[in-house]
C-alpha cells in the first residue's frame, strides 16, 4: 500500500505555521494528513504526518496559505436531517443508534462533528407521507391556527424532535436550520400539496404559522437558528412544493414575517431563495428592497443550475449579508469518483471560496431503495448513510462532508488560498489558532504539490481524483 507523504523534506524542522504557542510547541512542524481516493482505497484515511522545512525549489504547483488574508466565517457543515433519515436512525437498535449518532455528531478525533442541520417544516419529499403542522378536511380552514400541532414530528423515539434532542445532547452548539416544503394545502392557490402559490390573504397567517413553530420547538428544547420561507421556490412539481416567486418572497418577508417575527420578538434568522445558482436576481430582488431587506440574514443557494460563484455576484452586491450553501444530492446512478471531484470543487471548496458560511449535502440517510420518500418525492436520492437495519454503508456524502466538518469547526474563519492548475483549495485559520488547508486533485492521475506557508513548506501527494485535508 502506497502511503502519501514525503520523507525526503524530514530535516530542517523549524515551527509549525501556527499563531498558536502552545500548538506549535506541541506539533512543532507537523502537518496532519487525511486522505480520501476516487478508486475508494482511501477514505478519510490518516497518513504519515509531513514535516515543514524551509523553501527547497522544485517544479511542483504551490499551494500557499495566507493568514494575513481573512474572509468569512464559519457556521458548519453537515446534511439535511429527513423524516425519512429520522425514521431510519429510530428504528436501529438502541446500542448501534447511540453508536451511530455519536460517530457523526460528537466531535472526537475518529468521529465526523457534524456542526450544522437543516431540517423540514412538515414534510420533505424525503419523509414517508405528506402532512403539514396544520392539516385539516378539504375545504375547511383554520386561521386562528388552532390546530396547530408538532405532533407528526414529536412521536417519542420515533419523531424528528425526540431524535434532533438526542443529537442536541451529544453537540449542544450544532445549528439547525428550519425549510418548509409546502404551507399547509388550504393555504394554496390549488388547495394541494404539490405545487400551487400562497394566497395571499394567508401571507399574515403563514407568518404566525412560522412563530408558531419556533416557539413550539423552542419549548421542545430544539433551538431554530434560521428559517428560509421555502425549499426550491422556483421548482413547484415536488410533492410537497411551492411556487413562490421573487416578489411573492419579498413581499410575504417585509411585510408579514419579519414584523411578525419582531413583534413576537424572535431572533431566527430569516435567510431568503434557497435554491439554485442560476437566478442570483431572486435574491438581489428582495435585497434591493430595503424595507425587505432590513429583516433578511442572508440568502441560500444549491447548485443544481447556474454556476458557484453567483454566490460571490450576490456578496458583492449585498457584502452585509451572510452566504450559505444548503442543499446538493448525489444520485444512485451517479459514480463515487465523479461525486467525490465535483462535490469537493463545487460544495465544499468552490462554496466555502465565494463566501458561504456552510456546505451542506442533501440527505443524511435512506434505505437501499432509496426510501422513505413521499409519492412524487426523489426516488434516486442517495443518503450520506445507507441505513438496513443496524446496518451501515457510509456513502460518498459521508466523506465530502467528513474532510471539512470533522477539521473545520464552527467558528474557524477562511483564510487565504490559491487554486492552481488542476489542484483546487481552501484554507482555515481555527478557534484554537490551527490551519486547516483541504485539496483537491482534479485530474486523473497522482500529482504532488508544495504546501506553503509563511516561508516553511513541504511536499504532498494525491491519487487521481483524491482530496486531501492537512492540519498544522
Amino acid at each position: 500500500m502506497k502511503i502519501y507523504f514525503n520523507a525526503a523534506l524530514l530535516a530542517g524542522i523549524l515551527s509549525a505555521c501556527s499563531s498558536n504557542k502552545n500548538i506549535t510547541q506541541q506539533h512543532p512542524a507537523t502537518v496532519q494528513a487525511w486522505i480520501s481516493s476516487g478508486d475508494q482505497q482511501y477514505l478519510l484515511k490518516e497518513q504519515t504526518a509531513l514535516h515543514f522545512s524551509v523553501d527547497n525549489a522544485n517544479a511542483y504547483t504551490t499551494i500557499t496559505v495566507d493568514p494575513t488574508q481573512t474572509f468569512q466565517e464559519v457556521e458548519g457543515f453537515g446534511y439535511t436531517l429527513t423524516g425519512g433519515s429520522a425514521q431510519l436512525i429510530n428504528a436501529m437498535e438502541p446500542a448501534a443508534k447511540k453508536a451511530l449518532l455519536q460517530e457523526l455528531f460528537g466531535t472526537g478525533s475518529q468521529q465526523l462533528a457534524v456542526s450544522y442541520l437543516r431540517i423540514s417544516i412538515g414534510a420533505s419529499d424525503l419523509n414517508a407521507t405528506v402532512f403539514s403542522y396544520d392539516d385539516i378536511p378539504a375545504g375547511k380552514t383554520d386561521t386562528s391556527l388552532a390546530h396547530f400541532s408538532l405532533a407528526p414530528d414529536m412521536a417519542t423515539g420515533t419523531g424528528l424532535i425526540p431524535l434532533l434532542k438526542e443529537i442536541l445532547s451529544i453537540h449542544p452548539k450544532i445549528k439547525i436550520l428550519a425549510t418548509p416544503w409546502s404551507p399547509p394545502a388550504w393555504m394554496k392557490s390549488n388547495d394541494s400539496t404539490k405545487g400551487g402559490t400562497l394566497l395571499p390573504k394567508y401571507y399574515p397567517v403563514y407568518a404566525q404559522y412560522f412563530v408558531k413553530y419556533i416557539r413550539e420547538m423552542n419549548a421542545a428544547g430544539i433551538p431554530v437558528d434560521a428559517v428560509t420561507p421555502q425549499n426550491e421556490p422556483l421548482h413547484p412539481g415536488n410533492n410537497p412544493s411551492l411556487l413562490m416567486v421573487a416578489e411573492a418572497q419579498r413581499d410575504f418577508i417585509r411585510d408579514h414575517l419579519g414584523p411578525a417575527f419582531a413583534a413576537a420578538r424572535i431572533r431566527t434568522k430569516i435567510i431568503v431563495y434557497d435554491h439554485n445558482c442560476d437566478r442570483p436576481d431572486y435574491p438581489l430582488t428582495i435585497l434591493a428592497d430595503k424595507a425587505a431587506a432590513q429583516y433578511v440574514h442572508g440568502s441560500a443557494f444549491h447548485l443544481y443550475a447556474g454556476d458557484i460563484s453567483a454566490l460571490s455576484t450576490v456578496h458583492q452586491a449585498a457584502p452585509d449579508k451572510a452566504i450559505y450553501f444548503t442543499e446538493q444530492w448525489t444520485g444512485s446512478n451517479e459514480k463515487f469518483d465523479n461525486n467525490l471531484r465535483w462535490h469537493l470543487k463545487n460544495v465544499i471548496i468552490g462554496a466555502m471560496r465565494n463566501y458561504s458560511r456552510t456546505a451542506l449535502e442533501w440527505n443524511l440517510a435512506n434505505d437501499p431503495h432509496y426510501k422513505p420518500h413521499t409519492p412524487g418525492g426523489c426516488t434516486m436520492c442517495r443518503g450520506a448513510l445507507t441505513i438496513d437495519g443496524n446496518h451501515i454503508t457510509r456513502n460518498v456524502a459521508y466523506y465530502i462532508i467528513g474532510h471539512a466538518s470533522r477539521f473545520v469547526p464552527a467558528g474557524a474563519v477562511r483564510i487565504g488560498s490559491n487554486n492552481e492548475g488542476n489542484f483546487h483549495s481552501v484554507a482555515f485559520k481555527r478557534p484554537d489558532g490551527r490551519k486547516v488547508l483541504i485539496v483537491l486533485n482534479d485530474s486523473n492521475a497522482e500529482a504532488s504539490f508544495n504546501l506553503r506557508c509563511e516561508g516553511k513548506q513541504t511536499v504532498a501527494v494525491l491519487p487521481a481524483a483524491g482530496v486531501g485535508t492537512y492540519v498544522f
